[in-house]
């Protein structure tokens, strides 16, 4: 028997068990509730081991699935299957201890933060300071002790040097010397070099504090340079102490001054930044930067305000020179994309783009020429898992070699993902993967081997070693159902739903377990909606919530709309400068008059929820339409001149460009016609989505008369977050729903 039927037997016995819970022919499984819905046994579902690559093709290894007692950070050479401790834990941990005066070392975890490239040393971030393990000798080194904090902490390539922000300028240091080199002088706290602002953290980076890029032979460092000084500033008032302070943010909304931007190159032991000299006129912001493989030049794209174009200039590290080198450009706005490469030959650069209404990977020569298409067709290549949804990253690995590009797509489903090689000419493309689901991979930087992180509806996640050819070398962890087999928990049903042109609305239904078909449910509907961002995949999901509501009587669903799906850009750009708005709309509509129709539904009892992106259609279905009975909406954004420039320009643009997209499109302007009950959530200190947008739409709601409920979380973020907070949302939640549907 092969291991990969090996692993798909046991998969299918562990589901068999499960199965054979539910339906009582094992132990009766106990019921989910408000108060077991947070048991620790769920986790164990969803608990892989952990593993990164290192540069030199081996693997970190570290096994939370087993006891305290016996784990251990290993390495992991694919090639034989050996596994080797890397660390002796108790030994850093007492050298860790030694590090601070009064023996009250902090805990930390036995798995850096991040390794150096040989995997010498491992970095630690604790109370804003820097500890560097030496992972042989296991023993810690304190880098840090300042008043200040150090943030964005990145090792260099040759893995000897750290390089960090304090204060809104740049460092770096020597590991063992210690030496500490000052590498920008003029930060404060509206100019920032090093870190980003808040919409390039949130926008551009995908959560991720990307603001400088070492140089390939770590001697240099090109970084980015932002003046905020002239973005609006939004307020947060505290409830505490007795006179209450004020929290500030940049934060820039369409129409207004955006952060201004400019990349410039400093060498150790100077502080003498060189600039790139890309007219500043021609661009409104930086969107990636990073150094070509002989060092001697760096890159830059930058984007326009309207995000139509994208253009790509190489700069000399030495001159600050710059010279032109391609356009991308979409009849919408171009998304954030990681897929960019060079390659060894020296002569070209492979480059992901939507130009042809699809996700694809296109060959360039490094004066702009294309050469070839490498990916085509009626699917998008996509990211296999991990990173924000809206920064796209398909290509796993790139074995020039052999002559192969490895990445993820949904050519097989918009469901799934699944990984596939194809040559650099485009032709003899092929699946790797086999099982139905979603593949989430991490290839070895030589492109020989990946680890698998595989999932589907009905089974939870399974960890595997594979070669290139995609044949299994190991099964690193098998599908665990724990807490789900626990308390009998019921995994959806994937669905697709016809719109009212045919187009197949993805779906998924979640019934209780004591179905009974001759019975009529009430029905709550989950809905997101935002441009390729489905909530509907062929994937393992924590379903506990949902079961919770089915527990109590409730049939939970989920719905798609053509524009969420991820299938192409052709659909994300239906919705540009009408946001929220009828394609949306129509769609999500369509599903529920599909499962109106369903024996088992009660029409009449028809709720829909969402949060962020999911609270603005929630309160677009509420407003526009008369199919729901109830709604709770939370994060709302209730009209796109009170969210980011980045985001809310990409579906509106500007005022002077969409006036009357943005006032036909307001849900202020619907408030009105709310009908049914609606329960608005929001937290107070929420600095993505502001509760300016709840406040003006309650306002409306107020002018026209209309009732409604409100639950603010005061000091609460964008998803409230906390164990008090949840808690309690999960019961307003339950709450509301029983008195309304």
């Amino acid at each position: 028997m092969s291991l990969r039927n090996l692993l798909g037997n046991l998969a299918v016995g562990l589901f068999f068990l499960a199965s054979a819970s539910q339906l009582g022919l094992a132990q009766v499984p106990q019921k989910v509730t408000l108060e077991t819905m947070n048991d620790p046994s769920f986790g164990q579902a969803l608990a892989l081991p952990r593993v990164c690559w290192l540069d030199d093709n081996t693997a970190m290894m570290y096994d939370s699935r087993k006891p305290d007692s016996v784990r251990v950070l290993e390495r992991l050479d694919p090639a034989t299957g050996k596994r080797t401790p890397m660390l002796d834990w108790p030994k850093a941990r007492e050298s860790f201890a030694k590090l601070f005066s009064d023996g009250k070392a902090p805990r930390v975890s036995p798995v850096p933060s991040a390794f150096s490239s040989s995997a010498k040393y491992g970095l630690y971030v604790v109370s804003g300071d820097l500890f560097v393990l030496d992972i042989p000798n296991s023993s810690f080194i304190r880098m840090t002790e300042t008043p200040e904090e150090e943030k964005s902490v990145n090792f260099s390539p040759d893995g000897t040097k750290l390089a960090y922000v304090r204060g809104n300028n740049l460092y770096a240091c020597d590991i063992v010397a210690k030496k500490e080199w000052q590498l920008t002088k003029d930060g404060t706290e509206t100019l920032l070099n090093g870190t980003l602002s808040w919409v390039y953290w949130e926008e551009i980076f995908g959560r991720r504090d990307i603001g400088y890029w070492w140089s390939g032979d770590s001697k240099a460092i090109a970084y980015l340079q932002t003046d905020e000084s002239e973005v609006s500033i939004d307020h947060y008032v505290n409830i505490e102490p007795w006179t209450p302070t004020v929290k500030t943010q940049r934060y820039p909304k369409p129409g207004e001054k955006n952060p201004a931007v400019r990349v410039g190159v400093v060498e150790l032991g100077s502080q003498q930044a060189t600039w790139a000299d890309i007219d500043r006129g021609s661009y409104e912001y930086v969107v990636r930067v990073g150094w070509l493989p002989d060092g001697k030049q760096f890159w830059v794209r930058t984007e326009n305000r309207l995000q139509s174009q994208v253009d790509l200039y190489f700069v000399d590290r030495q001159t600050g020179k710059s010279q032109f080198i391609l356009r991308d450009t979409d009849e919408a706005w171009v998304n954030m994309n990681d897929d960019f490469y060079f390659l060894k030959d020296g002569k070209h650069l492979i480059l992901g783009s939507e130009r042809d209404g699809y996700d694809h990977l296109y060959r360039f020569t490094l004066k702009g020429d294309l050469v070839n298409q490498i990916t085509k067709g009626a699917w998008a290549i996509c990211s296999s898992g991990g990173g924000a949804f809206w920064v796209k990253r398909a290509v796993t690995g790139i074995d020039e070699e052999g002559g192969w590009i490895y990445f993820t797509s949904l050519e097989k489903s918009s469901l799934e993902r699944q990984l596939y090689r194809i040559r650099l000419d485009g032709k003899n493309m092929e699946r790797l993967t086999t099982g139905d689901g979603t593949h989430s991979i991490t290839m070895s930087p030589n492109a020989k081997y990946y680890f698998d992180r595989f999932s589907n509806i009905t089974t939870p996640p399974s960890l595997t070693l594979c070669d290139a050819e995609g044949k299994v070398k190991m099964i690193l962890a098998i599908p665990e159902f724990g807490g789900f087999k626990k308390f009998g928990i019921q995994v959806p049903e994937l669905l697709s739903i016809p719109a009212r042109d045919g187009f197949r609305l993805p779906a998924s239904i979640t019934k209780p377990g004591d179905f009974d078909p001759n019975r009529k449910y009430p029905v709550i509907v989950e809905v997101y909606g935002g441009p390729s961002a489905p909530t509907v995949s062929n994937s393992f999901q924590f379903n506990v919530w949902d079961n919770v509501l089915g527990n109590n009587g409730y049939i939970c669903v989920k719905i798609d709309n053509r524009a969420a799906t991820g299938i192409s850009k052709k659909l994300e750009n239906l919705i540009v400068n009408r946001s929220p708005g009828e394609i949306e709309l129509n769609d999500l509509v369509d599903g529920v008059r599909w499962f109106k129709q369903q024996p088992y539904v009660d029409p009449d009892r028809i709720g829909v929820t969402g949060w962020s992106g999911g609270g603005t259609n929630t309160v677009l279905a509420m407003t526009r339409s008369t199919e729901f009975k109830a709604g709770i909406a939370g994060g709302t954004v209730t009209d796109f001149r009170f969210y980011d420039s980045k985001w809310g320009e990409s579906l509106m643009k500007t005022e002077k460009e969409n006036l009357k997209g943005y006032e036909e499109n307001s849900l202020l302007k619907y408030a009105k016609d709310l009908h049914g009950k609606l329960l608005l959530v929001h937290g107070t200190h929420d600095d993505n989505v502001h509760i300016q947008n709840i406040w003006r739409f309650i306002n409306e709601l107020i002018k026209a008369n209309k009732l409604f409920e409100l639950m603010v979380y005061p000091l609460r973020g964008h998803g409230v977050g906390d164990p008090a907070g949840s808690r309690h949302l999960n019961n307003v939640n339950l709450d509301f729903w029983k008195r309304n549907l």
